[in-house]
């Protein structure tokens, strides 16, 4: 998308000057030839999304997978570790840390997980 805005950018001023030409030669109310540009400026942006195969709305398609599943694994992680699924997951995430997190359930007073996973998430965004 971003990639089609210098053209799209083009292609509405070319549109804009034959649609005011073409509207002076005919008389058009200046609504009227603002209806015409906007009906012809939408079906050229189609048409450019169509060639290039960049709808918008497969840029938004991961974020309407990426937070229900967010959502379902912070609940899940959530039960895990206040002990919602019962008392043996809960003894296994308050033994079974490694390096400086030896229990799970316990917050990260150094802040190091939530920051790194914040982090990694960035990079994932941003790739």
């Amino acid at each position: 998308l971003e990639n089609l805005q210098p053209e799209i950018k083009e292609l509405a001023q070319r549109l804009r000057y034959e649609v005011s030409v073409r509207g002076k030669q005919l008389g058009w109310s200046e609504k009227v030839a603002r209806s015409h540009f906007a009906r012809n400026m939408r079906r050229i942006v189609t048409e450019l999304y169509i060639r290039d195969n960049c709808h918008p709305f497969k840029a938004t398609l991961l974020l309407w997978v990426q937070v229900p599943m967010w959502v379902c694994v912070s609940l899940a992680l959530r039960n895990c570790s206040v002990g919602a699924l019962g008392s043996a997951v809960q003894e296994q995430f308050s033994s079974g840390g490694a390096l400086w997190f030896t229990d799970l359930t316990a917050p990260d007073s150094t802040w190091i997980l939530p920051v790194s996973l914040g982090l990694v998430n960035l990079l994932v965004v941003e790739v």
